[in-house]
């Protein structure tokens, strides 16, 4: 782990931020990271067979509030490190359903960040793609860099040699690259954008556009796997040698109606034959659900092939789960451990403080035990979904205060309240079973 004092103003402001709002932060999850040790040797083998061309897929398992998004996040930051893009999608009813899968894949390149681009990257990517492509012909030829109609002329045909295996199946990803080159080439923002855009998955791109690159219609769910090949190669060529492709709260299918779930739960399926049958080299796919999703009759279970590939022993004790099974259970929180995850985040926020001694002074370690403990008593005594609110209690309630308020004594002067209105579903309900012992602010 990253010591406190070695981290940067910036970073350690976006996870204080974030923690403050009671959200995961985007990065920086590494200089809090607790309990996810046991997962870092396996999973950075993953990361390498990815990078070597191969691929890799793992389902998380956890229930509400076990950590399932901050691991998926926190995995993200490792696979940057080691080169490949990410892109994190939340599964939805409405807005993402999984047996959709161009929107799947639409959501992809709205999510898809490097280790240098925020999302969107997908332009950025596509443009380091020419650049290396311009880069590979020059140094292996004697075309001089000045000619641009013999230099452009090579790079298409490096390109076609690179998607060939693409435009066998998907010759629309190839044409619309095609098109776009043309485009920026040509200095015609307009086409290039929109034509960025239909790589992208995304509708209503002017027919014109596609006219002019010889592609028609919208992306639909058989050409999504083809597009995702397509990325993939792109990502590779300009240094990226994979992409970390998360698909978070799968277990949304189980509340959908009966024919769509069986939809969903059969396009993961094909997903998973595919990265098998080698299609996706490069690809790591992480998926993430809780134990009623792959366990229960609404979930996996509904489709055997499916639950076939997915299925994994939890019979034995936790500690001796396989960090390298197809399914890997989040460990949970336990009071110490809430407690440790606490001190961390305090020594992290003293880093940054006006009056850091004020704070090792009023919020010692025993302090957070207290808090930790008094926080999980509100919800029932549920550790396993008290961290977000334990921690935007801490930063916002007790550390901002000490901070500010030189006579400020989290001991005297703050009493823990929880009200309705800040919790999440989950929440309200573990805190309906001690309502008796907290005040709640009902709106």
């Amino acid at each position: 782990m990253t010591e406190p004092a070695s981290v940067s103003a910036v970073r350690r402001r976006e996870v204080i931020d974030a923690l403050r709002r009671g959200t995961v932060p985007q990065s920086g999850l590494d200089l809090f990271t607790v309990g996810l040790d046991r997962f870092e040797a396996a999973l950075d083998d993953d990361l390498a067979t990815v990078t070597r061309g191969g691929a890799a897929f793992h389902a998380v398992r956890g229930d509400y509030g076990s950590g399932k998004t901050f691991f998926a996040r926190w995995l993200a930051e490792r696979a940057k490190r080691a080169g490949l893009a990410t892109a994190e999608v939340q599964i939805s009813e409405t807005e993402t359903p999984l047996h959709r899968l161009e929107t799947v894949y639409r959501r992809l390149t709205e999510r898809l960040a490097t280790a240098t681009h925020q999302p969107s990257a997908l332009r950025a990517v596509v443009d380091s793609w020419f650049y290396t492509l311009e880069e590979e012909v020059l140094d292996g030829s004697e075309i001089d860099e000045d000619d641009e109609e013999a230099l452009a002329s090579a790079v298409d045909a490096l390109m076609e040699r690179r998607l060939a295996d693409v435009a066998r199946t998907t010759p629309a990803f190839a044409a619309a690259l095609r098109g776009y080159r043309r485009a920026v080439a040509a200095w015609d923002g307009a086409m290039a954008e929109a034509l960025i855009a239909w790589l992208g998955g995304q509708k209503s791109v002017a027919a014109s556009a596609r006219r002019a690159a010889g592609v028609r219609g919208d992306l639909d769910h058989f050409a999504a796997l083809g597009f995702l090949q397509g990325l993939l190669t792109v990502l590779r060529d300009c240094g990226h040698p994979g992409l970390l492709l998360v698909l978070d709260e799968t277990e949304t299918l189980q509340r959908v109606r009966g024919d769509v779930r069986e939809k969903g739960l059969n396009a993961l399926r094909q997903l998973l034959d595919e990265i098998d049958a080698g299609r996706f080299p490069g690809l790591f796919l992480v998926i993430t659900g809780t134990p009623a999703f792959y366990d229960g009759q609404q979930g996996v279970q509904r489709l055997p092939p499916l639950a076939q590939r997915l299925a994994t022993d939890f019979t034995t004790d936790a500690r001796f789960d396989s960090p390298r099974a197809v399914q890997l259970r989040l460990p949970g929180f336990d009071l110490p451990r809430l407690g440790e995850l606490g001190r961390k985040v305090r020594d992290l926020y003293r880093g940054a403080a006006r009056h850091p001694e004020r704070v090792t002074a009023q919020v010692d370690d025993a302090y957070v035990g207290e808090l930790a403990t008094a926080v999980t008593g509100s919800l029932g005594g549920n550790v396993g979904i008290a961290p977000r609110v334990f921690l935007r209690k801490l930063v916002a309630d007790v550390l901002d205060r000490v901070d500010e308020f030189q006579d400020f004594d989290p001991r005297r002067h703050y009493e823990l309240t929880v009200s309705a209105g800040e919790l999440t579903d989950t929440e309200r309900n573990a805190a309906a079973d001690r309502a008796d012992d907290i005040e709640l602010e009902l709106p």
